[in-house]
């Protein structure tokens, strides 16, 4: 492979027409219904539902006239629906996946949406979904999983998002959008406390120091005891134990009328217990199971407990740092022009013994950091119809992930990677409307990234560290056409074009010749959808996609007598079809129900040929064709105040913990309920809630690795079992 791969891999003229004729009937039949319900529903008073409003293109707009499938939360629906981290928001969006295999650590979080994700932490992959806070994206899956207090919005845009978000984002991006100084004086205080030990709290202050600078500062604490206890040593964490401590903080100054500068600082401290691991037996005459006597009889009885006897792994930590400084410029009426410079700092500890038995035939104790620097500059326009925003973005990320001391089937040493990574982009986008219910867009964006690698393994014949470097580059677009029905209902199309750039293996651990870069991923999405409020009772977002994708990156662990290899096959083709809807429905001033509902059909259509693992028509790893959530609320208004009452039902459809297909990597579906009821007084400043989270203790697997050699396979459980309590909140 040469050191600059350009991939502008595309479809024959006739298969891309026969999309584009699908894209457009398929608008034009979204159209035509809604065309026929508006002049039904002239008379709607859409203020019946709020307003939202995203920033996921770059600037503030109705979530309606946004061309793209969005899910958006705000601080309220956090509430109600106790999503206290980010993995609590992947069970309420349609097609979203938040996975927690990694390492065993609790802040991992590897997000699947549509299909698209990598699983693996290690310093050498990268996210195929792009989280990104306060406009400063996190590079590392390791930390992903953030705790949400003070947060004004979280926004999970479904889809390629290549142009404005560039790389690593061919399945999507979430944005997380904390709350910001303003005018507003204020002091909000949460408390809660429930079974398990549960006492979580939060300190939120916003003030003005001067007529031109405010502040505003948070503080959290979060801990929950263990579901199980290590059997075989002296623990120091019990198995799923929480402890969390945060803090943000911020200033903005507003120096002048038209300039302004915004400065956030966030620490966050984390040690938990080792995640809910077990393994069952699949081949009981395999190199493990029939030779050095492993056995589901040397589990505890207990599914939670851990028969383990190494008691660094049951400490997890991870530490947190970030910081980020904007700087706004109203140039005129017309322009404004925006710097964005971030820094993101995340260091962890973790490991998993995927035997689970006091044998020690493998254990992997871990420990590694990331460090990345970012700054982007932007500038917005809008004259008249027309609207744009170009920009530029750099960043610079290095890090490294050590294990050490290893045991497969005995003692083996360390292994430890490094790699430091380059990118650059130049985008631009703009919207114009052609006619006064018509708005075209289009956009592109120029990506160059360079990685430098290096690992050493000691259990190598030559135990030298070796060294590899790659670089990639990419242009990526997207074209949207957005139709305003009526005031609070529109349909769109969009074609879009997404960039994943290449890597290393995170596990050659077989010998130098498996370090080897894999190709980065394409894809190309059409989609068409419809959004807004239907017969002043429905307000409801539905999207149909069809995606392609090129070098689809799967994880491949294959253990064998030499060694244990996880490398990364990339399909040499697949292609997602599916449909998302979301909507609320208000029967009643009283009464309304909350639903979600996705669909999909992942499929992969051709495969390399040294594929050894992968076959065509798998289905990529943790993609369950259906997801479901239904909440519906009631609303009882009393002379005293107002009490409101909800529950919560999500579901998740069975799926594949890896990419080969097999009854053994398989995780059945699963559903889960909760619930909140609370009390808010007609005049006071307080609110009060009794809650239930995942109220019949449901166990689930969350991720299966089938080790067929050793002849068991890994089960990762999950850990938001059964939880009852209380919650009070008061602003000063």
């Amino acid at each position: 492979m040469s050191n600059r791969a350009v991939h502008s891999k595309g479809t024959s003229g006739t298969k891309t027409g026969r999309k584009l004729k699908c894209l457009l009937a398929g608008g034009a039949a979204l159209v035509m219904a809604a065309g026929a319900q508006a002049q039904t529903a002239t008379n709607a008073d859409d203020t019946t539902f709020q307003e939202i409003v995203v920033t996921a293109r770059k600037r503030t707009e109705s979530l309606i006239e946004t061309p793209a499938a969005i899910s958006a939360f705000t601080a309220e629906d956090l509430q109600q629906r106790n999503m206290e981290n980010l993995a609590d928001v992947g069970k309420y969006v349609p097609n979203l996946e938040i996975n927690r295999f990694g390492v065993g650590n609790p802040a991992h979080a590897a997000i699947f949406i549509r299909g698209i994700g990598l699983q693996d932490h290690i310093i050498t992959t990268d996210p195929g979904v792009g989280v990104y806070v306060d406009g400063v994206y996190l590079g590392r899956q390791m930390g992903a999983n953030l705790t949400l207090p003070n947060i004004e919005r979280v926004e999970v845009l479904r889809g390629p998002q290549g142009t404005l978000y560039g790389k690593n984002t061919i399945g999507g991006a979430v944005n997380v959008i904390t709350a910001q100084p303003g005018d507003e004086q204020v002091t909000k205080a949460d408390l809660k406390v429930g079974s398990r030990a549960r006492v979580a709290a939060d300190v939120y202050t916003n003030t003005r120091i001067t007529d031109k600078l405010a502040v505003s500062f948070t503080a959290a604490v979060n801990r929950r005891d263990g579901i199980g206890r290590a059997l075989k040593v002296n623990a120091p964490e019990d198995v799923g134990e929480i402890n969390e401590v945060s803090g943000r903080a911020a200033a903005k100054l507003q120096a002048s009328e038209t300039f302004s500068l915004l400065l956030t600082l966030d620490a966050m401290n984390g040690i938990y217990g080792k995640t809910p691991t077990t393994m069952e037996v699949n081949n009981p005459n395999a190199f493990f199971t029939g030779t050095l006597g492993l056995s589901e009889r040397l589990l505890p009885a207990n599914p939670d407990d851990s028969n383990s006897n190494h008691p660094e792994l049951f400490k997890q930590t991870i530490r947190n740092r970030g910081a980020s400084l904007t700087a706004n410029w109203e140039l005129n009426d017309n322009l404004t022009a925006k710097v964005l410079g971030g820094f993101r700092y995340t260091h962890y500890t973790g490991g998993l013994d995927d035997d689970q038995t006091y044998l020690d035939l493998e254990s992997y104790p871990e420990r590694g950091f990331a460090r990345q620097y970012s700054v982007e500059p932007q500038l917005n326009g809008e004259y008249g119809k027309l609207d744009f925003v170009v920009g530029a973005y750099a960043s610079d990320e290095q890090g490294n992930t050590n294990s050490g001391p290893t045991v497969y089937i005995s003692p083996s040493g360390y292994f430890d990677i490094k790699q430091t990574t380059s990118s650059y982009a130049v985008y631009a986008h703009a919207g114009y409307m052609i006619l006064d219910d018509l708005k075209l867009s289009a956009g592109a964006r120029y990506s160059d990234d360079h990685k430098n690698a290096s690992a050493q393994f000691d259990s190598w014949t030559d135990p030298s560290r070796v060294y590899r470097s790659q670089s990639w580059s990419a242009t990526t677009w997207d074209v949207s056409a957005t139709y305003d029905i009526r005031k609070s209902l529109s349909a769109y199309a969009t074609i879009s074009r997404g960039y994943q750039s290449g890597g290393f293996p995170p596990r050659p651990f077989n010998g130098p010749s498996y370090f080897t870069a894999f190709n980065p991923t394409f894809a190309t999405n059409y989609e068409t959808g419809i959004k807004g409020v239907f017969f002043d009772l429905l307000q409801m977002n539905v999207s149909g996609f069809y995606t392609e994708y090129t070098d689809l990156p799967l994880e491949v662990s294959q253990p064998s007598a030499s060694g244990f290899n996880t490398r990364i096959e990339s399909a040499g083709q697949s292609e997602a079809k599916g449909v998302e809807v979301e909507g609320t429905l208000k029967l009643s001033k009283a009464f309304d129900i909350q639903t979600s509902v996705g669909f999909i059909d992942a499929r992969i259509t051709a495969v390399p040929g040294d594929a050894t693992a992968i076959k065509v028509g798998f289905i990529p790893a943790l993609t369950p064709q259906w997801t479901l959530s239904v909440a519906p609320q009631y609303h009882l208004f009393l002379d005293s105040g107002t009490i409101d009452a909800r529950i919560d039902y999500s579901y998740r459809g069975k799926e594949y913990g890896q990419a080969a297909n097999d009854a053994y990597n398989l995780i059945k579906s699963r559903s889960l309920v909760g619930f909140n009821i609370a009390y808010t007084p007609a005049h006071g400043s307080w609110t009060a809630a009794v809650y239930g989270e995942n109220i019949f203790n449901k166990r689930y697997d969350v991720g299966r690795l089938d080790d067929a050699f050793a002849g068991f396979t890994e089960i990762i459980r999950n850990n938001d079992r059964s939880e009852f309590g209380v919650k009070a909140s008061y602003t000063f």
